[in-house]
């Protein structure tokens, strides 16, 4: 899962990062106003952790442009500006969340994770596709309840097929869901390939068959043959 922390003071971001990266999530960094706006406009995330004081710019008027565009990353808002009304319109803006500062990191990991559930697997910890079961806190996957150990890699590139079953994911879209912002840089989709080889076979191997179908020229797309 991808995560965008917009936070300009450095020693706070650096230790969302450390603490967020630890429960597995990736994580880029945007310190100002400006860095926000295209890496948000630019880019997908699964979470948005927005501070509202930012060098250049106020952060509603980024969740404006959120909602001009209708993208659909989910946010929450971190910040220390606890006015009721910054609250209201930041909720009204498309916020999903209003964490106020200071506050626990496993507080903010719990709604981040909360967020994420009730956006792509209907609230639930637990999403199943026929045998495969997979733990979204817990990044654990099991096939006719037995465990299958998958790098934290592969483990998102399921979870971002299992959010899209039936319909096609881009390529693109999976080399920015695993790579981030540096995925526009790669020569080929080499990586991508690589990882989706890894899963193809782990997944059969434990039984699944041929659920990852390829989409010529386009990309990549989950489907559980019929029983």
């Amino acid at each position: 899962m991808k995560l965008l922390i917009v936070e300009d003071e450095a020693e706070l971001a650096a230790s969302l990062v450390s603490y967020l990266e630890g429960e597995q999530y990736r994580c880029e960094v945007a310190s100002t106003y400006a860095a926000a706006e295209e890496k948000m406009l630019l880019y997908d995330y699964d979470c948005i952790l927005l501070d509202l004081t930012l060098p250049g710019g106020d952060g509603l008027e980024l969740l404006r442009q959120l909602q001009q565009r209708q993208k659909a990353d989910g946010v929450i808002i971190t910040s220390a500006r606890d006015a009721l009304d910054d609250r209201i319109a930041g909720l009204h803006l498309g916020a999903d969340d209003y964490l106020p500062k200071p506050f626990h990191l496993s507080e903010l990991s719990a709604r981040i994770a909360a967020l994420v559930r009730r956006r792509h697997f209907n609230g639930s910890n637990l999403v199943q596709a026929g045998p495969l079961a997979v733990d979204v806190l817990l990044r654990t996957v099991r096939v006719n309840g037995e465990p299958l150990a998958l790098t934290r890699s592969e483990c998102d590139l399921l979870l971002l097929l299992l959010a899209n079953q039936n319909r096609v994911v881009m390529k693109s879209t999976i080399a920015e869901h695993l790579s981030g912002d540096i995925a526009e840089h790669f020569d080929s989709y080499e990586p991508v390939y690589t990882h989706i080889k890894n899963l193809k076979r782990k997944l059969a191997e434990a039984g699944l068959g041929e659920c990852i179908l390829t989409v010529y020229g386009l990309g990549y797309r989950f489907e559980l043959a019929a029983a």
